[in-house]
């Protein structure tokens, strides 16, 4: 009597068990079906976006650094003739007409200093007093801090006066100390009084890539200092400029007035120096 509970009790266990085994199978089951009817799917290559830099803190340290240059020359005073030279104007056809038209042209406008309308009149010749008259403008970047700074030598090439703007205005003497016409580089030294000037280094121009991101700090027609940014955009660039042609090739806005300037990496390094603007325009304006 005593041993049906017992009885009834395993009974029930062993269900139990029987069913938690169907489960456990069942689950398996399910997994495996899942598996082997599941779909292989190859991922989408994906790069993190790099976050856009601020080039703030780049131009705050390398900004005193960079200068514009002024270029003077004097111009050789020569003596007028009377002579009824037509200026410009030797290869006219021989037609007494034509000439005095050009001849009275030639003095159009010739009321005081630049001209009834403000403008030289169009073939006049300078005859000059011997006095220094500015000749060019560029942009150039201190290398020392007594004084020295690089720049193009065809910025200073035909001058014989230089003066350097520095980035606070200050307008300091310079001295040309020596030039390259193959590379076009050219060295002055201004005096600064003991002071001392603030200089950036050049970069390992063997590890700039293509891609990079670049600032270009210079003078462009004449404003002062002016930041513009782009990326390195090619190497080795050979446009018949000269024996060492290797130019690398930026698409940051440079102009006339930019040629000596610096282009500087995030580092605040200089990677290269704006010489030649390849435009049918003469320049990439972005001002």
């Amino acid at each position: 009597m005593n041993n049906a509970p017992n009885s009834y009790s395993r009974t029930r266990k062993r269900l139990m068990a029987a069913v938690a085994s169907l489960a456990v199978v069942g689950t398996i089951g399910a997994g495996m079906l899942a598996t082997g009817t599941a779909p292989v799917l190859a991922e989408a290559v994906r790069v993190e976006a790099p976050q856009m830099p601020s080039f703030a803190d780049v131009v705050e340290h390398v900004s005193p650094a960079v200068v514009s240059v002024k270029v003077k020359a004097k111009i050789q005073p020569t003596a007028d003739d009377g002579s009824d030279d037509q200026g410009g104007f030797d290869n006219l056809p021989d037609n007494p007409q034509l000439r005095r038209f050009f001849k009275e042209f030639r003095g159009f406008g010739d009321q005081g200093q630049g001209g009834q309308f403000g403008m030289r009149r169009f073939g006049h010749r300078d005859h000059g007093n011997g006095e220094p008259r500015p000749v060019a403008q560029g942009s150039g970047f201190f290398i020392s801090e007594d004084g020295y700074l690089v720049t193009n030598n065809h910025v200073v090439s035909e001058g014989s006066d230089f003066t350097v703007v520095t980035n606070d205005g200050k307008e300091l003497d310079a001295k040309l100390i020596g030039t390259d016409p193959r590379t076009d580089l050219a060295v002055l030294k201004v005096d600064g009084g003991g002071n001392k000037f603030t200089y950036v280094d050049f970069a390992d121009d063997s590890k700039v890539r293509i891609g990079d991101w670049v600032v270009a700090v210079g003078n462009p027609f004449g404003l002062g200092g002016t930041v513009t940014a782009g990326i390195v955009s090619a190497r080795g660039r050979d446009i018949g400029a000269g024996p060492y042609d290797d130019f690398i090739q930026i698409d940051a806005s440079v102009n006339r007035g930019n040629s000596g300037g610096p282009t500087f990496n995030l580092n605040g390094q200089v990677i290269g120096i704006n010489t030649a603007i390849f435009s049918p325009s003469g320049g990439s304006v972005g001002i």
